[in-house]
């Protein structure tokens, strides 16, 4: 039997508006596990803000911070950190101007500033603890995506300045920023590598803009009935949405599990 691999969002995929697991997607990850698919997370956030759910799903290979770090089993196997030169210039521009910036690596998410009024909401709505402060916190510690916190007219002027990077808007007032040509298919296609998964043996779910390349990518792309509406227009199936048994919804429709076995899920 050859190998295959399924690829999860978090937000608004995997982890419902409540920002919980479905017991439903537990039972159906379980399930995969248990003939031999391989599953792995592929988010934006930080391992920090999802190690918790590693463990309670018992999942050790993961594409974080929008692929800029990747880790297979455990083990990292893809590290990209920002340029410092880059990371100073925008530093200075954004804490003259009161806009706020988080700093995300591997192990940890630093603020430039504290109770910033774009900043809290955006955790709060996460239900992650406020970072700590520590505005050059990229001088001595690698930094593998940058999160703004702005007004878009002035996403708008970051954007121009730094038009070798991309940036990737979520929420009303925020944008991750990564370098150009990283994206959640670069992490995909690491862990892939590393498994020795065929392109069409291989699914991802998504639900928003940052989702776009990772479900390009994949054998099959699944939008959660709660994705922008260009990624349902763009994947393969569309399932239900995070909080209407998406999950489960969708590995039956692509045929990875039998709705047989699931009949109480929809009684």
């Amino acid at each position: 039997m050859e190998k295959k691999a399924v690829f999860f969002d978090l937000d608004g995929t995997l982890l419902n508006e409540n920002k919980v697991v479905l017991e439903s997607s537990k039972r159906a990850i379980q399930a995969l596990q248990e003939q031999g698919i391989i599953v792995a997370i592929s988010t934006g956030r930080s391992p920090r803000m999802f190690d918790w759910l590693l463990d309670e799903l018992n999942i050790s290979s993961y594409v974080s911070m929008n692929g800029q770090h990747v880790v297979f089993e455990g083990k990292e196997i893809y590290s990209n950190p920002m340029d410092l030169d880059m990371l100073h210039d925008l530093s200075t521009i954004a804490y003259d101007n009161g806009h706020g910036l988080a700093y995300s690596n591997c192990q940890q998410i630093r603020v430039n500033a504290d109770k910033h009024p774009l900043i809290y909401p955006s955790y709060a709505h996460m239900k992650i603890d406020y970072p700590l402060v520590e505005k050059e916190f990229y001088k001595h510690s690698p930094v593998h995506q940058i999160q703004i916190y702005c007004e878009r007219r002035h996403a708008q002027f970051y954007m121009q300045r730094y038009a070798d990077y991309t940036f990737l808007e979520w929420g009303e007032h925020a944008s991750d920023m990564l370098p150009a040509g990283i994206s959640k298919a670069v992490g995909v296609q690491k862990i892939m590598e590393q498994l020795g998964v065929k392109r069409e043996n291989s699914y991802a779910f998504g639900d928003g803009t940052n989702d776009f390349e990772m479900l390009d990518f994949v054998g099959t792309g699944i939008a959660m009935g709660n994705a922008v509406p260009a990624l349902k227009e763009q994947a393969d199936f569309v399932t239900t949405s995070c909080s209407d048994a998406g999950i489960i919804n969708g590995l039956i429709g692509v045929g990875l599990l039998e709705s047989s076995v699931f009949e109480d899920v929809f009684s």
